[in-house]
């Protein structure tokens, strides 16, 4: 069964989907109630993981978890999948950039590969591709907005120091 929740964040209204036991996607500027899936949707807040969730995400926002241990199911190509599974090993407060990540997933030259990948992450701050950034340190794109992007970095104590810029 395909179910969601919304969630108030710091960050905004976030919106979480979940098919069965694992979660499916986490999104920013969401509208009031999903796009219909095959099958529907039903508002269920605590069904599956999402209970589990939006506990874990108040907590993280509250400054009380640095990592996250729930159920995924990704939805993508192999190479996405990869790049995401690369994403999840970003810690807490660091960053990478998209060329380490290329050669991270194994292919040096495809940095574009990459930034397309991330900016397909069905499941945004779960799996942080927030904390990806460009070479030279500045914040580029992102599918939530760079003001929300660099919040995360700053609450994450990644862009305090003054070394990143923002770009858009």
């Amino acid at each position: 069964m395909n179910t969601y929740a919304f969630v108030d964040s710091p960050i905004g209204r976030l919106l979480l989907q979940a098919d069965g036991d694992a979660l499916t996607g986490l999104y920013m500027d969401v509208p009031q109630r999903p796009p219909p899936a095959n099958g529907g949707r039903v508002e269920a807040p605590d069904a599956g993981p999402l209970a589990q969730t939006r506990r874990q995400l108040l907590e993280y926002f509250t400054g009380r978890r640095r990592e996250f241990d729930l159920p995924l199911l990704l939805h993508g190509t192999e190479f996405q999948k990869r790049v995401w599974r690369a994403l999840t090993e970003i810690p807490y407060g660091r960053t990478s950039s998209y060329g380490d990540l290329a050669r991270q997933v194994g292919n040096a030259n495809a940095s574009r590969a990459v930034g397309l990948a991330n900016g397909r992450n069905p499941i945004a701050i779960v799996v942080p591709c927030h904390r990806v950034i460009g070479a030279d340190g500045s914040l580029t794109g992102y599918g939530g907005g760079l003001e929300r992007k660099r919040w995360l970095l700053a609450h994450e104590g990644t862009a305090t120091d003054g070394g990143l810029r923002l770009v858009g």
